[in-house]
């Protein structure tokens, strides 16, 4: 990704907790703060920040989507920097605003969101953040992330560096989970089906932890690998981050 400016110390920034991470994973932002904030970062919460848009946009109500990115504009307006823990998320910001109407004020604003591991790595040239995680790990990069940030590289130097944590190659690691948002609503016994795929792939790895980058594709692997009681947890990448 590319970056036009570097951060400079004290700049204030603003985290962007998508809806996935609000209603069941909250515990995915406070890691997200500890870890910027080991890094030297001052984090902010504008309260009056919703939803990116991003299910009325792939469901085809541009207007409506819009509206919704014009709301995201007035509430980051003054941030310089925007992080958010969902690469897909971010990629509606980035992309999704711009496609919308690359004129509009909510498409520079969207051009300021990173997600977490960009942020990191290619913002702040950050590699290793002092992690410690004593457990065999896999990554699953979701679609949006992998396809549109081409935020992969990222994470799994974030991986690479922590401590005692062995990383394991997950096989088909390119291919979706079959989540995509209201998709697994419109087709859902495809959507089962990729997951399906996903979790056989992820539990022939051996590993404790299915480590991702976007909640929603947790979310969406997490249900399946309850519902076969493997013996496999998912993890935010941001969770593993904030263990030392």
């Amino acid at each position: 990704m590319t970056v036009s400016r570097g951060y400079r110390r004290g700049e204030p920034v603003a985290l962007f907790v998508p809806c996935f991470v609000d209603v069941f994973n909250p515990e995915v932002a406070r890691a997200v703060v500890t870890v910027l904030e080991r890094v030297g970062v001052s984090v902010e919460y504008p309260p009056g920040q919703t939803c990116c848009g991003q299910p009325a946009y792939n469901a085809g109500y541009w207007p409506l989507a819009a509206a919704i990115a014009q709301r995201f504009e007035q509430v980051f307006h003054d941030y310089p920097w925007i992080v958010t823990p969902s690469g897909s998320c971010a990629a509606m910001a980035r992309a999704g605003f711009a496609h919308i109407d690359p004129s509009s004020s909510a498409a520079s604003i969207g051009a300021r969101v990173y997600d977490f591991a960009s942020f990191l790595t290619d913002v702040l040239g950050v590699g290793d953040v002092g992690a410690r995680f004593p457990h065999r790990v896999t990554f699953h990069e979701g679609c949006h992330a992998r396809r549109e940030l081409r935020a992969v590289d990222a994470s799994l130097k974030l991986l690479g560096a922590v401590r005692d944590l062995t990383l394991v190659d997950l096989p088909m690691a390119e291919e979706c989970c079959g989540f995509g948002g209201s998709f697994s609503v419109s087709f859902d016994a495809l959507s089962t089906s990729m997951g399906d795929a996903k979790c056989v792939n992820a539990m022939s790895t051996g590993a404790e932890f299915l480590v991702s980058g976007d909640p929603s594709c947790m979310l969406h692997i997490d249900g399946m690998l309850r519902e076969r009681q493997a013996p496999l947890t998912t993890l935010h990448l941001a969770e593993v981050l904030a263990e030392t």
